[in-house]
């Protein structure tokens, strides 16, 4: 079992003729994730690593089985895609584009939740369930980075997730499935809203978090743990920890506001919810070995 995708998740690829969206999807096969279609307008007949493709999302549903939709579409059409995607009763949908305007990121939001659907990104590596299958473009084939396991791991930051992620498998652990949120100010799903799937998951002992200053994702995070959300160890590792007052960060959404935000107020949250708290990436394996190797 894993969250979100397995081996026999069929999945769609929208933008699958561009020069990334062939590349890994090549690689996605590679792996033994379960594509099914492709969709391009224009491009309908031609086949990508002999997958077809299709001109719209809909022609594709009518012909395949299909339960979940990677974008590999530029953020100003991404809105559309997502909402293309939406419209055909896709109800998984994973978009890595970076740049998606604020105002298309909040209608998606609000129409996935009309829709009970999920959106994962944008601006995120994907989501991977290592020997299983993965949506986005991760280095699966690392294998001390992306190895097997029973950790779950959520991520806002794409650069922090291969040196965190690495620290788990050099512990002794490896990777049940790891989610990129991304980002983003408005993320199409948040960290709570993953928290019951992990709690469900029977492969997962232990949920880690990379977060960062700004934001109030790993506060609320804290607060389903007091609720009794996620019952599991929880480890955070906060990006930011030593930047400087005043200075512009790189994530939109690291943005600190009302006195919230910063890792200081995070760690409090999540050390007074009973969750652990790295102030290294390093420690963050160090500390798994404790909770569950005693």
């Amino acid at each position: 079992m894993s969250i979100f995708i397995d081996k026999g998740t069929k999945i769609l690829v929208q933008g699958i003729t561009g020069k990334e969206g062939s590349y890994w999807t090549k690689h996605m096969k590679a792996m033994g994730t379960c594509i099914v279609a492709g969709v391009t307008p224009s491009k309908e007949g031609q086949l990508v690593e002999d997958i077809p493709v299709y001109h719209t999302v809909r022609k594709a549903v009518a012909r395949h089985d299909i339960e979940a939709s990677m974008l590999f579409v530029p953020p100003r059409f991404t809105k559309d895609a997502v909402l293309e995607a939406l419209d055909a009763g896709i109800k998984k949908i994973v978009t890595v584009a970076d740049g998606i305007p604020l105002h298309d990121t909040l209608e998606i939001r609000q129409r996935a939740k009309e829709a009970s659907a999920y959106v994962i990104g944008g601006n995120t590596s994907g989501v991977i369930s290592p020997g299983k299958a993965m949506m986005g473009f991760f280095p699966y084939w690392i294998e001390r980075v992306y190895k097997p396991g029973r950790i779950g791991i959520m991520t806002r930051s794409g650069s922090l997730t291969n040196e965190v992620t690495s620290m788990v498998v050099s512990a002794g652990f490896g990777v049940s499935t790891l989610m990129g949120i991304g980002g983003d100010p408005v993320p199409g799903t948040r960290f709570v809203e993953m928290l019951p799937f992990y709690e469900a998951d029977h492969e997962t002992d232990a949920v880690v978090i990379i977060g960062e200053l700004g934001g109030t994702m790993e506060e609320e995070v804290a607060t389903a743990i007091k609720l009794g959300v996620l019952t599991k160890p929880l480890v955070a590792f906060l990006g930011g920890r030593t930047a400087p007052k005043g200075k512009k960060m790189g994530h939109a959404g690291a943005i600190i506001t009302g006195g919230k935000g910063s890792v200081e107020s995070k760690t409090k949250a999540l050390e007074d919810a009973g969750a652990f708290v790295a102030k290294r990436p390093r420690q963050v394996g160090s500390i798994l070995q404790n909770i569950l190797m005693q």
